[in-house]
């Protein structure tokens, strides 16, 4: 490949490097310039453009991305089609992603022009969710480095899905006096909601006293019982496992198990042990599993379901990435039951950057419009306001000081979006960053050019998701079509910080894989007011 500047006069079958705005339309960056571009350009006065020659032996940049993408082979992964040089990878199915660096990093030594980034290895991830791309950095590169690279991710497998099965899990408690019922009770509850997550349920549960003799009994029972699934034991103690001899490793010895691992470099859930009976896991449970904030159980848990044989070095490997307390990013499943309903907090995002395009050349501003007698923007704050919401972020953009002066005096917080003219995606980011939406269990993204959604309707939602303990999109809808308001849970925080463009929720609502709550709020969900006409029929005075 050729790469600089071209005389137009020479330029038949060029790539350009840049689009270039002409008086009759735009020539794309990418495209093949043809000889009546030619015609275009010496009309605009262009004498010289920047461009690539594709030469004998090189590959267009969507080529090579896709030829990178048919080397990868598994049946849970699907592809986007190849744009600009880029493949995006996603999952098919909810399941952990696994990586071999060693191959990705293989690929990309190739030669710079060819890179692929991915999610980390073992992540939990998604159906639909993004989770690898591949991109070529120049407009073309050479067929024998494309070569190269697929057949390094032919070699080995640089990263696959591997889904959750199902598994007949049983769940073995031992007793002590100090150790009251209610306890045991609510950790059988977290342990079957920690399996219904990953498409599991729990089998079967026995107690019994914290005695190695009685421990082993009961896993050989379990042991000896005909499962169709894979058998997977979990044994929680009524005491902390502190040493290689302590009752449950011993118990799974007098079993007739192996223990792999006493103790795991993960915190909390350092005192967790892995032990195996033939092909069945036995699991140690470490205390903080009691509770359904994210441990060291939980990623073992993940890789015995997905099918893997964690062993020794898989445990001890576990030491980098694995202080989970002081990851404030990582989501944390939350145990609705454990609290009242009610005190779920969900916090509102009100967006009020937009340029208002569909508004017309007459300058007025939808949001400034007077709907008996407020302006749009603070009647919608003010309906935030009344709702059961424990907080308000407005996100200003265009116009943003009559906005913000149309706010004065309420409790709200405005959040400035400097870069509004990118698209939605930019105002829903810049809303979930601020503090009270970071914090909460569920954010309301409300648009405020939505004059009939009422506090009532707020409450229904924020109802609806209080009563699914937070673990549920909930969104508007009118007449079985879908709306707005919608509440994301805090689980899908990362997602949104990825989105870019004009892009809105409704692809993470559809592709999260978490269950979806229709609330009806009848027209109100449908109705908003992007033209001057829109605002007059629905009752508002437009302001310049």
């Amino acid at each position: 490949m050729k790469f600089g500047e071209f005389p137009v006069a020479e330029a038949e079958g060029l790539v350009l490097a840049h689009s270039i705005k002409l008086p009759d339309g735009t020539l794309q960056k990418g495209q093949a310039v043809a000889v009546d571009d030619i015609v275009r350009l010496a009309r605009a006065g262009i004498e010289r453009i920047v461009a690539a020659r594709i030469e004998d032996g090189d590959l267009s940049e969507d080529e090579a991305a896709l030829r990178l993408a048919q080397a990868i082979r598994s049946d849970r992964l699907c592809f986007s089609e190849a744009a600009t040089g880029r493949v995006n990878v996603y999952a098919r199915a909810r399941g952990l992603f696994i990586v071999n660096k060693e191959v990705v990093d293989r690929v990309n030594r190739v030669d710079p022009a060819i890179t692929v980034a991915c999610l980390a290895d073992h992540s939990l991830v998604n159906a639909g969710d993004m989770v690898a791309t591949f991109k070529i950095i120049p407009l073309a590169v050479p067929d024998s480095k494309v070569q190269a690279a697929c057949a390094a991710l032919r070699n080995g497998t640089a990263f696959e899905m591997k889904p959750f099965l199902e598994h007949a899990v049983s769940l073995i408690a031992t007793e002590l006096p100090s150790l009251k019922t209610s306890v045991m009770d609510k950790t059988a509850g977290i342990l079957g909601r920690r399996l219904a997550a990953f498409g599991n349920r729990l089998f079967r549960e026995k107690r019994v006293s914290h005695e190695r003799h009685a421990l082993a009994g009961a896993i050989k029972e379990v042991i000896a019982i005909e499962d169709k699934p894979p058998k997977l034991i979990i044994v929680f103690g009524a005491s902390a496992v502190i040493d290689e001899a302590d009752v449950i490793p011993e118990a799974i010895r007098r079993a007739g198990g192996q223990v792999l691992s006493v103790g795991m470099p993960v915190d909390p859930g350092n005192l967790m042990v892995l032990g195996r009976i033939g092909e069945t896991y036995v699991v140690g449970a470490p205390g903080c599993a009691r509770s359904p904030r994210e441990n060291g159980f939980d990623w073992m848990l993940h890789r015995i379901l997905a099918g893997e044989k964690p062993d020794s070095a898989d445990v001890t490997g576990l030491g980098v990435g694995g202080l989970l307390s002081e990851i404030e990013t990582r989501p944390r499943p939350r145990d609705g039951r454990e609290r009242r309903y009610a005190e779920a907090c969900v916090a509102i995002v009100l967006l009020a950057a937009g340029k208002a395009s569909r508004m017309g050349e007459s300058g007025a501003h939808k949001l400034l419009a007077q709907f008996g007698g407020l302006p749009l923007v603070r009647r919608s704050a003010m309906t935030a306001l009344e709702s059961d919401a424990a907080s308000v972020a407005v996100v200003t953009g265009h116009r943003r000081a009559e906005i913000e002066a149309a706010l004065s005096g309420l409790a709200i917080t405005a959040v400035e979006n400097p870069d509004y003219g990118s698209g939605m995606a930019s105002s829903l980011i810049a809303g979930f960053s601020a503090k009270d939406a970071r914090d909460a269990d569920g954010v309301l993204v409300m648009l405020a050019d939505m004059p009939f959604v009422s506090a009532a309707d707020l409450n229904a939602l924020i109802a609806a998701f209080r009563e699914c303990e937070g673990r549920a999109i909930v969104r508007a809808v009118s007449r079985g079509k879908r709306g707005n308001p919608v509440i994301l849970p805090h689980s899908l925080r990362a997602a949104i910080f990825r989105l870019e463009g004009d892009v809105g929720a409704r692809h993470i609502t559809e592709t999260s894989g978490l269950p979806i709550i229709d609330v009806d709020i009848g027209d109100a969900a449908h109705l908003d007011v992007d033209t001057p006409e829109a605002v007059t029929a629905a009752g508002g005075l437009l302001r310049d």
